[in-house]
C-alpha cells in the first residue's frame, strides 16, 4: 500500500539560494485537502552532490577550489560574508568552478544558475525525450539513482516534477527517464512555470504522451487534489516550509520566498509574457498576507523575498504602515506613491532593504510605446527618494525593442549616468520577442531557437537596430563606461538580485 499520496520534486538547475516557493504552496494546499505530500529539493541536493563529486584536480584553480571547498560553503551560509564582497565573490566562483568541473566529463556547462549540455536542446521535444531515454548521459545520473531508494520507501501514488526554468528541462527529463524505469506503475505528472508557458502556445500539442501521465498548467492545486477525489478548500495557503533544511541553502541568511499575488496587476506592457499567456491577476487578501508572514516568521528568516511580478500599490500602502517581521525585498513599479519621500521612508521603516524596478528604457518615447505607464521625471524623483530613505535599487533595462534605435539606447545610458548615485544595481538585458505575442504578428519573424518548444522569435528590427548591433552597443558603449562598470561590478556574481539585498547597508551593519 502507498505510504504517500504525492511526492513533489524540484529538479536542477536553479539558483539554490532559497527553497522552491511554488512547491511549498502546493504542499500546503494538498495537505489542507487531506492529501499527504512531501517535497524533495533535488536541485539543492544535486548541486551538493556534484560539488562533492570532484576529487582530483589537474589545474591550479581546481586544486585551490578543492582545498577551500568546505570553507567556501560555510562562508556562503554566514552573514559575516557580506562584510567583505571580495571574499564572498571568491567563495561563489570557486564553488561554481567545481560545478563546471563536474560537468566537463559529460560535455555539460553547469553553474549555480544554468545548464547546457552538448547535443541536447531544451526547447526541442525530441531532445527532451532522448534525455529521458538516456539518463545515464546526465551529470546528475548518480544523484538521481541515489533518490530511488528514498522514493521507493515513500511509495507515492503520484510523483510531480516542477519544471520552472529552461535550465531545468534536460535534467527534469533525465530524472523522468529514471523514474519511469524504477516505478513504471507510479503516476508521473509534469507542471511548473515553463510547462505553463509551453501549454499557452496556440499550437501546443503534448509531445510527452507515453512518458508522463499528465502535464498540468498553472498552479496545479485543483488538478492534483482532484486526482484523489478531493476538493481544494480555498485559493490561498501559507506555504509549508516545514522540514526544509534552511541552513543548506546558498545564502548568507535564511530567505523565505512568498508570493502575495499571482499574475501582474498592471499587465499592460507590450511584449510581456503575462499578456501573451493571458494570465489573470489573483491577489492574496491583504489581511491573509500579513497573517501568513507572521506565521512564516517562525522559521526565523533573515529576509523575506516577495515573488510578485510587481507588488501592488494598495499592498505597499499597508506594508508602509506596519513593522514587518523581517527585512524584505521584491519587485515594484515606478508608481506615484513612491514619489512621496515620506512614503519611501515608511517603506524603509517597515523593513524594505531593496526594490527591483523595471525601467527598461531611459527614453520617454520608448516607454510610451511599451505602455510602461511611467514618466522619466517621476522615475528621477523616485530614485532620489529611495536613495535618501536608505532603500537600495536594482534597475532592469531592456535593449533592442522594436521602438528603439542607438539614439534611444544612448539616452538610456545617459539616464543611468545621471542617476548613478541613486542606482545600486543594474541588469541590462537584450530584448526577446515572445512567440505568438500580438506585436510579433506585425513584424517579420523567424525562430530564435531551433525547437518546437521555443518561447521566443528572432525578428527583423523595423529601424535596423538588429541584435548584433545592440550587442556591440552594450559591449562597446554601455558596459564599458567606468561609472556603469562600477555598478555592474557590485552585482553579486551568479546569484545577482537574490543576494544583492545582503550587501545593502542594513546587513553590512549586522555583526
Amino acid at each position: 500500500m502507498p505510504n504517500l499520496d504525492v511526492l513533489l520534486i524540484h529538479p536542477p538547475v536553479a539558483k539554490p539560494g532559497e527553497p522552491p516557493a511554488g512547491l511549498a504552496q502546493l504542499k500546503s494546499a494538498l495537505k489542507t485537502a487531506q492529501v499527504s505530500c512531501e517535497i524533495i529539493d533535488a536541485n539543492l541536493e544535486g548541486l551538493y552532490s556534484l560539488i562533492h563529486s570532484v576529487t582530483q584536480a589537474e589545474h591550479r584553480r581546481t586544486r585551490m577550489a578543492l582545498r577551500n571547498r568546505e570553507k567556501n560553503i560555510a562562508a556562503l551560509h554566514s552573514l559575516e560574508t557580506v562584510q567583505n564582497f571580495d571574499n564572498y565573490k571568491r567563495s561563489v566562483l570557486e564553488i561554481n568552478h567545481l560545478l563546471g568541473e563536474a560537468g566537463n566529463p559529460y560535455q555539460t556547462l553547469i553553474t549555480f544558475t544554468d545548464y547546457k549540455q552538448k547535443e541536447f536542446v531544451p526547447v526541442r521535444s525530441h531532445d527532451l525525450i532522448r534525455a529521458a531515454e538516456q539518463p545515464e548521459r546526465n551529470p546528475f545520473f548518480k544523484y538521481f539513482s541515489s533518490l530511488l531508494p528514498r522514493i521507493e520507501k515513500l511509495a507515492p501514488q503520484v510523483i510531480g516534477i516542477s519544471l520552472i526554468y529552461l535550465s531545468q528541462a534536460i535534467t527534469s527529463f533525465a530524472l523522468i527517464g529514471q523514474l519511469c524505469r524504477a516505478f513504471p506503475h507510479t503516476k508521473l505528472v509534469l507542471g511548473g512555470g515553463l510547462i505553463t508557458s509551453w501549454m499557452s502556445r496556440p499550437d501546443w500539442k503534448n509531445p510527452f504522451v507515453g512518458l508522463v501521465d499528465e502535464v498540468i498548467p498553472g498552479r496545479g492545486e485543483k488538478k492534483l487534489t482532484a486526482l484523489f477525489h478531493k476538493a481544494q478548500k480555498n485559493n490561498f495557503h501559507v506555504p509549508d516550509y516545514h522540514n526544509v533544511e534552511w541552513d543548506h541553502y546558498f545564502s548568507p541568511g535564511r530567505v523565505i520566498p512568498y508570493a502575495t499575488s499571482y499574475g501582474c496587476y498592471w499587465r499592460s506592457c507590450t511584449f510581456c509574457p503575462e499578456c501573451a499567456e493571458q494570465n489573470r491577476f489573483d491577489p492574496v487578501p491583504h489581511d491573509q498576507v500579513f497573517d501568513n508572514l507572521n506565521t512564516l516568521a517562525a522559521h526565523k528568516p533573515a529576509l523575506f523575498h516577495f515573488l510578485d511580478n510587481a507588488l501592488s500599490p494598495s499592498l505597499l500602502k499597508k506594508i508602509a504602515r506596519r513593522d514587518m517581521p523581517a527585512p524584505w525585498y521584491g519587485y515594484a513599479r515606478f508608481t506615484p506613491e513612491l514619489e512621496d519621500p515620506d512614503f519611501c521612508y515608511a517603506l524603509r521603516q517597515s523593513g524594505c532593504v531593496l526594490l527591483q524596478l523595471g525601467l527598461e528604457s531611459g527614453d520617454q518615447h520608448v516607454l510610451d510605446k511599451m505602455q510602461k505607464g511611467i514618466q522619466l521625471e517621476a522615475v528621477s524623483r523616485i530614485l532620489h527618494h529611495l536613495k535618501k530613505a536608505g532603500i537600495a535599487t536594482f534597475i532592469y533595462l531592456l535593449f533592442g525593442t522594436p521602438y528603439e534605435t542607438i539614439a534611444e539606447a544612448r539616452r538610456t545610458k545617459q539616464f543611468v549616468l545621471d542617476h548613478a548615485d541613486c542606482i545600486n544595481y543594474i541588469n541590462p538585458a537584450l530584448f526577446n520577442m515572445p512567440v505568438f505575442s500580438d506585436e510579433s504578428e506585425r513584424l517579420s519573424t523567424r525562430p530564435f531557437y531551433e525547437g518546437d518548444l521555443s518561447l521566443y522569435h528572432s525578428f527583423d528590427h523595423p529601424k535596423g537596430w538588429h541584435r548584433d548591433r545592440v550587442r556591440h552597443f552594450l559591449s562597446d558603449e554601455f558596459t564599458s563606461h567606468s561609472v556603469i562598470r562600477k555598478i555592474l561590478n557590485a552585482n553579486p556574481p551568479l546569484f545577482t538580485s537574490n543576494h544583492a539585498p545582503f550587501f545593502t547597508d542594513f546587513y553590512k551593519s549586522v555583526r
